[in-house]
């Protein structure tokens, strides 16, 4: 178990240290959308493998519903990021994050806003 932790700890700081990289050359006031992508470059130089844009369905009464959810990026089948760029993040933005991860059975999840002029003042970290 003390193996899982040290493999998460090491992922989370990696991939923040990803975000962070993004937005020292970006910096804030960009599109979500350019973020995402500059972002996943980032973690292909890193090599962190991630899925963009993960399918995520419900599960109802022994059914399966597509009902449209997507992960912005799902890390290793064990970090879910929802990322933003907003001038505050809401309430609903945690609320949708918190609902990504009990979706995908996954305990721990980044909630990023790139529109701050630290990132630090824009990271969210969620542990179901």
């Amino acid at each position: 178990m003390k193996d899982v932790k040290k493999g998460f700890d090491e992922l989370s700081y990696a991939v923040i240290g990803a975000a962070i990289e993004v937005h020292r050359h970006l910096g804030p006031g960009l599109l979500e959308s350019t973020y995402q992508q500059c972002l996943a470059r980032e973690l292909r130089l890193n090599h962190i493998d991630f899925n963009m844009e993960y399918p995520l369905p419900v599960e109802y009464k022994g059914i399966r519903l597509d009902c449209g959810y997507r992960i912005d990026m799902f890390i290793e089948n064990m970090l879910v990021l929802e990322l933003k760029s907003v001038d505050r993040l809401k309430r609903i933005h945690e609320a949708q994050l918190l609902s990504y991860m009990k979706l995908a059975g996954v305990e721990h999840g980044f909630l990023i806003n790139f529109n701050v002029e630290v990132l630090k003042q824009g990271l969210k970290s969620f542990v179901l």
